[in-house]
């Protein structure tokens, strides 16, 4: 039976575009992009556990609003259940610490990189609408 894996991804967004982060070619789902976040650890929130991997994967402070899609997928290392949130910046910039790459896209733009295929609901959502942030 395979593993559950509870993670949570912030979809940051800044004057009308959304961070995009790519994994590293070490990483499972080598060199693919998805939005920055990582697992919930025991006891903690889906927002304390978001708000805690931007701080150790992005060194950055967000905020935390709505949850966007809600996503399980299975990979062949385990079942990941994936919940995105809208977050934005609220003090410093996304440094680059487990990740490879980052870009600023705007919506229609998403489609364009090659996502995890958890983060591939979320991106159909966000790519079909219009944000106003």
């Amino acid at each position: 039976m395979k593993k559950n894996i509870y993670v949570v991804g912030a979809v940051i967004i800044e004057k009308g575009k959304i961070l995009c982060a790519q994994r590293g070619a070490d990483k499972a789902l080598p060199l693919k992009w998805e939005f920055p976040g990582g697992k919930i650890e025991e006891g903690e929130s889906l927002q304390e556990a978001l708000r805690r991997e931007i701080v150790e994967e992005m060194q950055c402070g967000i905020e935390i609003g709505d949850q966007i899609e809600h996503t399980v997928y299975e990979y062949d290392f385990g079942i990941v259940h994936l919940t995105t949130f809208y977050c934005r910046l609220t003090s410093g910039k996304p440094v680059l610490t487990e990740h490879v790459s980052m870009k600023w896209l705007s919506p229609d733009e998403l489609t364009s990189l090659d996502w995890a295929p958890a983060d591939i609901p979320a991106i159909e959502k966000l790519s079909s609408r219009s944000i106003k942030i």
